[in-house]
């Protein structure tokens, strides 16, 4: 059960970053961290979902990799949002606060992983 919630707490995570790229201002600064958050956010999801069904140990772990690489990355674009003065803090907080805990969830499965 704790898959199928991951699952579905990363798709909707990526959901709400689609959101945040639809309100970003048109500015060429703005569309460019946006697209890159954007990409970067979605992949979560999708390389999760690769790495629930890993033919092994080994795939796992790379796949959990992937994903934790592109939190760490989409963290990046978000504080560069904020930093930028593209988008202010409150906007943000609650995204950055929810990539923070997923890569704390990520980060301890690989660790019982590796055991």
């Amino acid at each position: 059960m704790a898959e199928y919630d991951l699952r579905q707490r990363t798709k909707t995570f990526a959901l709400r970053i689609i959101r945040l790229y639809t309100a970003l201002p048109k500015s060429e600064e703005a569309q460019v961290i946006g697209k890159q958050v954007l990409r970067s956010a979605t992949s979560v999801g999708s390389n999760y979902r690769e790495a629930y069904r890993a033919r092994s140990d080994a795939e796992f772990l790379s796949k959990m990799g992937d994903c934790l690489k592109e939190l760490d990355e989409t963290a990046f674009w978000l504080e560069l949002l904020v930093e930028s003065n593209i988008m202010s803090p409150n906007q943000i907080t609650s995204l950055l606060d929810e990539t923070d805990q997923l890569i704390s969830i990520f980060t301890t499965i690989v660790k019982k992983k590796k055991g």
